[in-house]
């Protein structure tokens, strides 16, 4: 499952709950798929990452990794990895996600070893120019050739970039946080002024409650009446997601604070039905309020042992105006949740193969920003190989502007 983030993420946390480590991807121990590797004190079995469950790091670049690594023994230090390994199939762009992925951790800090990547580059291009002139032989058939002096500085720690950061490259070249997590040090905030995001369900629909997390993503829309509002992904620390619907009166009031990546705790009614009244499979929080909360305040903030819960709602409208209310009818019907009218078909989007990963990788980005309740399936080739995608999808006029950009109109079809 290493191209299904939303599967290893799953996986990943019932490892932790079995008390087996998952270690970030390593130029020495992983190979192209996730592998069982032996723990320092040969006692134990840890999972480490596959090298090609990186983005951007090719199926090629790994196998000349591997074959490096097999022919001539594992790496020693940044100079011996440039030595042993063919400049031309690890180029700038592997070298960058190996570095922020942590492939390279046993080599020096992550961001020490960006800032001096251009220095690395600069280096094997000598070593390539000087095995193309006949003064040495990378792979060792000329027993004669001597490997020249090379020699790189690695700083002690970055200067430019922060431990934020570098979770951040982790999350977007691995699919998810794994040296740790971003909510870690607002943990106990967290845990007492919000609910955790799975109590965000049906069942409590029409409920007042508060959650908090960090903004996985954003998409900002404007209304029939001209005015902005936005549907907000919220992930709390144990890893689950819920929509937050921010209507125009609360989006113009809080305008700044809905951007990426922020920690924030909000307030509002939970949605658990659609416009008909009928119960959804998840549901979502009518935001009410919201407010940043900063790292200072999360590490100053003194425990009191309570938890909160949700309650019952008393207000019939969570701070909305009419025109909000009437507007809430629209977006909710012709937006994100507009699956309902095609509750009982399926999404087929047909491809010839199944050999261009990038295609299928814009797939999945492109059908994970429009979640909902309509199922997706692939049909691959002339033999019409069925195959049911994991994720459900919210089908509307600009996912399916977005499908045909892809694919092609006559590749999509609703049955």
């Amino acid at each position: 499952d290493f191209d299904d983030t939303d599967r290893l993420a799953i996986e990943i946390s019932e490892c932790k709950h079995m008390g087996i480590k998952v270690l970030a991807p390593d130029v020495n121990q992983s190979f192209h798929e996730f592998a069982v590797v032996p723990h320092a004190n040969d006692k134990e079995l840890e999972v480490r990452f596959g090298l090609d469950a990186i983005k951007n790091v090719g199926h090629g670049a790994v196998a000349e990794i591997i074959r490096a690594r097999e022919e001539q023994g594992e790496f020693t230090s940044i100079v011996d990895f440039i030595t042993k390994v063919n400049g031309r199939l690890v180029n700038r762009k592997v070298w960058e996600s190996l570095i922020k992925s942590g492939a390279l951790d046993r080599f020096g800090e992550r961001g020490a070893l960006l800032e001096i990547l251009d220095d690395i580059l600069a280096t094997g291009a000598k070593l390539n120019k000087n095995i193309e002139e006949g003064q040495t032989d990378l792979f060792g058939s000329d027993d004669s050739a001597v490997v020249p002096k090379l020699d790189i500085t690695i700083p002690e720690k970055s200067v430019l970039y922060s431990e934020h950061e570098y979770l951040q490259w982790e999350r977007q070249l691995l699919g998810l946080y794994l040296s740790s997590h971003p909510l870690e040090a607002f943990d106990t905030i967290l845990s007492e002024k919000a609910v955790p995001l799975s109590e965000i369900n049906p069942e409590n629909d029409k409920k007042q409650a508060i959650v908090g997390g960090t903004i996985a993503d954003i998409r900002q829309i404007t209304t029939k009446n001209g005015q902005a509002m936005a549907f907000v992904k919220l992930e709390d620390i144990a890893g689950d997601e819920r929509e937050l619907v921010v209507f125009p009166t609360v989006f113009k009031a809080t305008s700044d604070i809905w951007q990426r990546d922020k920690v924030l705790l909000a307030s509002g009614k939970i949605n658990g039905t659609d416009k008909l009244g009928q119960a959804q499979t998840e549901a979502k929080l009518l935001v009410d309020s919201a407010q940043i909360v900063t790292l200072e305040e999360a590490n100053n903030y003194q425990p009191s042992g309570k938890k909160p819960r949700i309650k019952i709602s008393k207000k019939k409208v969570v701070s909305q105006t009419e025109n909000d209310s009437s507007d809430q009818v629209r977006v909710m019907s012709s937006g994100l949740s507009q699956e309902n009218k095609h509750k009982n078909n399926k999404l087929f989007i047909r491809l010839s193969s199944s050999d261009d990963n990038q295609l299928l990788q814009n797939l999945k980005s492109t059908m994970d920003s429009f979640p909902g309740e309509l199922e997706a399936v692939l049909v691959i080739g002339v033999s019409k190989q069925a195959i049911r995608l994991p994720m459900k999808v919210n089908y509307n006029d600009e996912l399916k502007t977005q499908l045909t950009n892809l694919v092609g109109s006559d590749n999509i079809k609703l049955n």
